[in-house]
């Protein structure tokens, strides 16, 4: 098949929509389709690059999450459709909905990927958990974007869940994004630096709504604070908020942004995984780390996919709570025999969220979507 993504920020490393998009397209060309992406950037051979489209005040912190939006070219727009046999549309903005409409024009099969929850976007001005203005974001997505499709792909059940309770008619895939193969059972020595500490990581963008702040101020309450050393994996505009809220600390976080193969490294190293986000439609990042071989620690949110991870209550927290957070990694470390248990179980519970088999998946829907035109 030809294929084309249609996502307004591709090129970057910092928002986990654009890293799945970039595995999803190298995936799919190792199972001998050609994939072609429509969105900002320089161009390339296997891009149709348009200009950003600048939102006025607010385009300082759209980057600060690592994303950008497409400027509408319908010239650009309808030479990359004309290319297609299928096309997949990765966001719910004015890019996504101009193409499909063109889609249309040209009778051209098209689906729709849910990747951006609407707390997510919201999070970000301070409105994150006001119910009202989540659900004017559902309804607005869906008249804009998704009630035009038949075929919709989510990453998690929950996700289903969220669109149908609103509305949603399309057919629903639930099909994991899927982890890089790399992300396996991995145990390392301690590098010198985190000799003699405990060493807990999460991996995610500095951003309200992933609550590294709940991490940090667990520190000081549990038993080990004295040897704790947090590692943050990711950039974002919460960072200065952060690293001063660490002074506290008596090993202060360090903060990094590591390739796949860094990341690995740290991971192999780490005592305890960590995911505090309030808001997540499922959390790539976690499945990566509990791959390698570590026990995740989840907040329990209402309106995060990740706590289906969990394999039993001991790996989930109160949301927002400092407190059981502590009392969740105290007990973990106080249990290493049973911690090491749970780690081979838990890298064997990932195997089911290999890529390979989630495009397999993915192409299925490319298919249907082929054969209703």
């Amino acid at each position: 098949m030809k294929i084309l993504l249609v996502i307004d920020t591709y090129d970057t490393n910092n928002n986990g929509t654009s890293i799945s998009a970039q595995r999803f397209a190298a995936v799919l060309r190792e199972h001998g389709n050609e994939v072609k992406i429509l969105t900002t950037g320089e161009p390339a051979p296997d891009k149709f690059a348009l200009k950003e489209f600048k939102v006025p005040v607010f385009n300082d912190l759209i980057h600060s999450h690592g994303f950008q939006f497409a400027k509408v070219d319908l010239d650009i727009i309808r030479e990359a459709v004309r290319w297609a046999d299928v096309v997949h549309c990765m966001m719910p903005f004015i890019l996504e909905a101009v193409t499909k409409h063109i889609a249309d024009e040209m009778h051209k099969p098209s689906t729709a990927a849910f990747h951006i929850q609407p707390e997510n976007m919201t999070s970000s001005v301070g409105l994150g958990k006001v119910e009202w203005v989540n659900n004017r974001f559902y309804e607005t997505f869906n008249f804009l974007l998704y009630q035009h499709f038949t075929h919709i792909h989510v990453p998690s059940q929950f996700m289903a869940d969220e669109l149908i309770k609103r509305g949603y008619k399309a057919k629903i895939h639930v099909i994991s994004n899927g982890i890089d193969p790399a992300f396996q059972y991995t145990k390392r020595p301690k590098e010198p630096q985190y000799e003699g500490k405990i060493l807990i990581v999460m991996v995610g963008r500095l951003a309200q709504e992933k609550r590294q702040d709940v991490i940090i101020n667990a520190v000081p309450l549990s038993k080990y604070a004295d040897k704790i050393q947090l590692v943050f994996a990711g950039k974002g505009p919460k960072y200065n908020e952060y690293v001063k809220l660490g002074e506290k600390l008596p090993n202060p976080p360090q903060f990094v942004f590591l390739s796949k193969e860094e990341l690995i490294n740290l991971l192999s190293q780490t005592d305890l995984y960590i995911h505090a986000s309030d808001m997540e439609s499922e959390a790539i990042s976690c499945i990566e780390a509990f791959a390698t071989g570590l026990v995740p620690v989840i907040a329990n949110s209402e309106v995060s996919a990740t706590p289906q991870f969990a394999l039993d209550g001991r790996s989930l927290f109160l949301p927002g709570s400092p407190k059981d957070l502590a009392r969740s990694i105290d007990w973990w470390l106080d249990h290493p025999e049973e911690k090491q248990k749970m780690e081979k179980e838990y890298a064997e519970f990932a195997k089911r969220f290999n890529i390979d088999e989630s495009v397999r998946q993915c192409e299925e829907m490319f298919r249907e979507a082929i054969e209703e035109v």
